[in-house]
């Protein structure tokens, strides 16, 4: 099957084109500045060069029909009929408590999808415009959504409950969803594969770090905690973001500096994170620079950015009762072989032994970096192929449900 993958954000949409039996991505591009004259689109086809196409992209429809456009091209194209996309599947970043799992989008879905627009006001609604997109210009192809948060719906109530009056939680649902669940999910699966066990048998601890960072304690196959919650904003040190903080301080900071609700989202949301603690840059790898440098505020970032790893990582091995695999992905995780070693440091205790010189040598690849008891493994992710997978199986099961129905 053929399926077309689509992240779409407020001003681009991220595509990937898989052929899901030989696993290939066919092609890849992103149309960026949506919305303007100067807009931009980038595409590659596999085993050839990149192309860039600059035009008037005015929205989401437009910039859907070039994306296919590209996809069909004679020079640059994979397809040589739109009939050829068999599917569209769509990440989407909010399922509420709604969605479990991956599913076929219909206008229950949809309406479902609306009503958890408060849950998510910056990501779900160009989740929406993508897929109202592709209705337009796919009308008879099957879309599916596909959920950050499904992989982490089914949590114990005492890892995603807030200490906040019930009613609270019963009236607007505000509880732990955590995100980042396509990945975390693959990871882990693929951790798995790797050390030839039963995925049901095992208990992983996952850490995708890019410039958003979550982690997830995996027992036997199932999210049961995670760091990210109500938001993306909580857990770990990010980029940009603050992470986890005393509530109060929030409060105390917006009586001080006089903030409005909208001042403070964009302090904790853009302004926090490695590049508010070490005034320099958001990027691990421009902090790792001024750490070798003597930079004393970025060295204060890295520390606390790979403490707070460390401290989740033994906090999942006891929520969990041990750990067999500690799993580093994301760009952070997978590039980045001080942080790895630093995070490392120190974890004897739990049977956590980096191999130094084969993490320091920065393998390509999925790597087991440990010589201890608990394996450690850099896996880097695809979010798309899960997503691409996904939407593969509930195609053929609503291909196989239709059969049944005509026979």
């Amino acid at each position: 099957m053929k399926v077309l993958v689509l992240n779409s954000g407020s001003s681009s949409i991220k595509y990937q084109f898989f052929d899901t039996e030989t696993k290939i991505e066919l092609a890849k591009g992103m149309v960026e500045r949506i919305g303007m004259n100067s807009a931009v689109l980038t595409h590659t086809p596999h085993g050839k060069e990149k192309i860039k196409i600059v035009g008037e992209i005015l929205d989401h429809s437009i910039a859907i029909e070039y994306v296919i456009a590209v996809l069909l091209s004679k020079n640059h194209g994979v397809i040589k009929d739109k009939a050829e996309i068999d599917a569209v599947g769509h990440r989407v970043v909010h399922g509420g408590e709604t969605f479990s799992g991956s599913v076929l989008i219909t206008d229950h879905v949809m309406k479902a999808l609306k009503d958890n627009i408060e849950l998510a006001p910056l990501h779900n609604p160009p989740n929406i415009k993508g897929i109202e997109a592709c209705k337009k210009h796919l009308p008879s192809t099957p879309q599916c959504g596909v959920f950050d948060t499904a992989f982490h719906v089914g949590m114990p109530a005492k890892a995603y409950l807030y200490g906040i009056p019930y009613e609270l939680y019963k009236k607007y649902k505000i509880r732990r969803y955590g995100f980042h669940g396509t990945s975390h999910r693959y990871v882990s699966q693929r951790a798995a594969d790797l050390l030839g066990r039963p995925y049901e048998e095992l208990k992983i601890v996952t850490a995708h770090l890019g410039n958003g960072c979550s982690m997830a304690a995996i027992d036997r196959g199932h999210s049961v905690d995670t760091t990210m919650g109500f938001t993306p904003l909580e857990g770990l040190i990010m980029g940009t973001r603050v992470g986890d903080i005393d509530p109060s301080t929030i409060l105390y900071i917006m009586g001080k500096e006089e903030l409005t609700i909208s001042e403070a989202n964009t302090l904790l949301n853009k302004h926090s994170g490695l590049i508010g603690l070490s005034g320099e840059s958001s990027d691990m790898r421009e902090i790792e620079t001024a750490v070798l440098e003597g930079n004393k505020r970025a060295q204060n970032a890295f520390d606390v950015f790979c403490y707070r790893i460390r401290k989740y990582a033994g906090a999942y091995a006891a929520a969990m009762g041990g750990i067999d695999a500690l799993v580093f992905t994301g760009g952070i995780g997978e590039n980045s072989e001080m942080v790895r070693r630093t995070v490392c440091e120190n974890m004897n205790f739990l049977g956590i032994e980096l191999d130094v010189e084969l993490n320091n040598s920065r393998p390509k690849g999925e790597v087991l970096l440990s010589k201890g008891s608990v394996s450690v493994f850099k896996i880097p992710t695809n979010e798309e192929l899960v997503i691409a997978l996904d939407t593969e199986k509930i195609v053929q099961e609503q291909l196989s449900e239709l059969a049944k129905d005509t026979e």
